[in-house]
């Protein structure tokens, strides 16, 4: 039996052997304090979260700054959801919110601990030391010298934690500035695109002769840190983001982290770079295990036709994705000043029948010809404007001297405002007849020949040929043949040959077709609201089949595209023969046993299958579906919307059907918007008093 622990105590001095002392444990430091129990935290819905943000938000009076962010910010449900949101984007896979491990979770406590404090701030792009780190990062056990970690270490790209950071800014930014924004903004918005764009060029800028064409982009690509936040601090009080905020504004960067851009590259290093990716996306390639697999050909192929102005994203210090969110705060300082520009500019005729008030409600439908005079002293002045992003489209009904003046105006703004004045080059007036690039969309107009017949007095009726203008916006030709030159598909400008489609090489013949009749269809799309969609449409079809038609030419030795269209049929949709010296199963052997499907034919082969524009009218105020729900949402939740209601029922004149009738029509002439809710309403009324009516009649008969 050992001996007690009092007794190897007291025979410990008598042998000279000191006893081994435990030394108590130091306290651990203030930011290493004991983590709490992250489950105990995930108590919340982060989607609800954000709705009730988004309420608030659009709620909130947008003359006074929102405050108390940090409640959300400090909420750890957003937390993983921006972490589930970092890994969709370096994975290619939204983690489910239960399959993430407990070391993931803690890592997301000492991020939002490292994030929230303000002394000292947050390390933005740290390449040692890191407090998170992305799935797809794999541990390297490789040894490495000291200069190559070095350098290694220069060039590393920003770590994951930052990309979480910032999608944890985007989420409670993003409501708290759309409300503030104006509605002639469309780039980097939700519910607002190129789409809207278009459509309200085509809804607001009939009848315009002038038109401002600015590209702010050196503006918006300088603006210093102090602009930046005294313009989100117009809206935002809430401390500790915007100190967070500040220092991913001011933290150094590291240039080898920053890829080049193309515009900063010389020829010869542009060259080289494009050959680079080209070879690099002919070449075959392996997937590794965790590696996420890459966009498909038909996606790449579409994105390399995006348009100038949509290529361009502002990139400022460490703020990544919320850099676009940033520009727009500070660009919607000129949109409310153009704002107040076109109402002051606004100077309606009294023998003007197209405008007769400034505001929205006052707009005509789009699809009637516009009769625009020639300018003069007795005419309506007007001006609209629309903004995508860096871009600024003004188009002014007046005389050029007007257009230079707010030109003019325009250029003293952004130098008083963001300490930074537009070159010469960049914002430049045209005219209508012209023509004007927009979002490779040319803005003219048509000049029609309309009969006007009308009751002159003495009831007869007087047949006249008027004259008059239509709005006109169609897709640029040009600009496509260009962009199919770049891809290496066309070579040529004015008469563009076809090129082989050398990237599907080593594809079967039906995966190739069905690629392609995604990008076709993607770009019918793309082209919905252009008066020229057929011929556009009908271009892009014809590129994209004699490419194919070459590639299969050489891969299955026919020698010509004749051939290939006598076997394969004009859409390439029957299979055709297989070499005899290649040993893998062919298309066709596979559809003999039953292992695929038929092969899709490339669509648009002829000009009957390719859709028609859409010319679906655009209202004037126009706003996203999820605004309309959260302002209707708002609206039930006040007890005085009631109140209101109840008093407007109570007041209400009963009116006859010729009265509803004519109001309808004429909502219908004014707005271009066929009211369907409201025609539904006044018919079930006029049929439940018809029934009354009846009713009391055949009482009185019975009687």
């Amino acid at each position: 039996m050992p001996p007690p622990r009092a007794a190897l105590r007291r025979l410990l001095p008598a042998t000279g052997i000191q006893p081994i002392r435990r030394r108590p444990a130091p306290p651990p430091p203030a930011d290493q304090s004991p983590l709490p129990d992250p489950y105990a935290l995930l108590v919340h819905d982060p989607i609800d979260l954000l709705s009730s943000l988004w309420r608030r938000a659009f709620a909130h009076p947008p003359s006074t700054p929102f405050p108390n962010l940090s409640g959300y910010a400090s909420r750890l449900d957003l937390w993983l959801l921006s972490y589930q949101r970092a890994c969709a984007h370096a994975t290619g896979s939204f983690p489910p919110r239960q399959a993430v491990p407990l070391p993931t979770l803690h890592s997301l406590l000492r991020l939002r601990a490292a994030a929230l404090r303000r002394h000292p701030a947050f390390p933005w792009g740290a390449s040692t030391h890191l407090l998170l780190r992305s799935p797809a990062d794999a541990p390297s056990t490789v040894p490495v010298s000291r200069r190559k970690l070095t350098a290694r270490l220069a060039n590393a790209p920003p770590p994951f934690q930052d990309h979480v950071v910032q999608e944890l800014l985007l989420l409670l930014l993003e409501p708290v500035f759309e409300p503030r924004f104006s509605p002639k903004s469309h780039a980097f918005r939700p519910g607002r695109g190129p789409h809207t764009a278009i459509r309200s060029v085509r809804s607001g800028f009939a009848g315009y002769l002038w038109f401002i064409t600015a590209d702010l982009t050196t503006v918006v690509d300088a603006l210093s840190s102090d602009t930046i936040l005294s313009c989100v601090e117009r809206a935002v009080s809430d401390r500790k983001v915007l100190s967070l905020l500040k220092s991913a504004l001011n933290a150094p960067v590291r240039p080898g982290s920053v890829p080049p851009r193309e515009k900063d590259l010389d020829g010869l290093s542009k060259k080289r770079l494009k050959r680079k990716v080209l070879r690099k996306s002919r070449k075959k390639k392996v997937l590794n295990e965790d590696e996420p697999k890459p966009d498909p050909y038909w996606l790449r192929l579409f994105f390399g036709f995006a348009p100038e102005q949509a290529c361009h994203v502002p990139e400022y210090g460490h703020c990544g994705i919320i850099s676009p969110l940033l520009a727009n705060v500070c660009l919607n300082e000129l949109d409310w000043w153009m704002e107040e520009r076109i109402n002051e500019y606004f100077r309606p005729s009294r023998h003007d029948s197209i405008w007769k008030e400034a505001g929205d409600e006052g707009c005509h439908n789009p699809s009637w010809p516009e009769f625009v005079p020639s300018s003069g002293r007795e005419k309506t002045r007007k001006m609209d404007f629309l903004r995508f992003g860096s871009h600024v489209l003004i188009g002014v009904r007046g005389p050029r001297e007007d257009a230079v003046e707010i030109r003019r105006q325009l250029m003293e703004f952004c130098e008083r405002t963001f300490g930074l004045r537009p070159e010469n080059s960049s914002v430049e007036i045209e005219h209508i007849t012209r023509g004007i690039e927009f979002l490779d969309h040319v803005i003219a107009r048509r000049v029609i020949y309309p009969t006007l017949r009308y009751t002159a007095s003495g009831g007869n009726i007087v047949s006249e040929k008027g004259i008059g203008t239509l709005l006109s916006v169609t897709a640029s030709l040009q600009r496509c043949i260009r962009h199919f030159r770049k891809l290496e598909l066309v070579k040529g400008d004015r008469d563009p040959e076809p090129l082989p489609c050398s990237p599907m090489l080593y594809s079967g013949q039906a995966h190739t077709n069905s690629q392609m009749n995604k990008f076709l269809e993607t770009m019918a799309d793309w082209y919905r609201y252009a008066d020229n969609r057929k011929k556009i449409v009908g271009f892009c079809a014809y590129v994209i089949r004699s490419s194919l038609a070459k590639l299969y030419a050489a891969r299955y030795r026919l020698k010509s595209r004749a051939k290939v269209y006598k076997i394969a049929s004009r859409d390439l949709s029957r299979p055709l023969r297989e070499s005899t010296n290649n040993d893998a199963p062919e298309y066709s052997d596979l559809l003999r046993m039953g292992v695929v499907d038929i092969i899709e034919g490339v669509q648009f082969a002829r000009m009957s299958s390719i859709p028609s524009c859409d010319y679906t009218t655009f209202p004037r105020n126009w706003v996203p579906h999820h605004e309309l729900v959260l302002h209707e949402y708002i609206k039930l939740q006040d007890p005085k919307f009631f109140c209101e209601l109840h008093k407007t029922i109570k007041r209400r004149e009963i009116s006859s059907p010729q009265d509803d009738v004519s109001k309808m029509v004429w909502h219908y002439k004014v707005h271009g918007v066929y009211d369907n809710n409201r025609v539904s309403k006044k018919l079930n009324e006029w049929r439940s008093n018809d029934e009354a009516v009846n009713g009391d009649t055949q009482l009185l008969l019975d009687k």
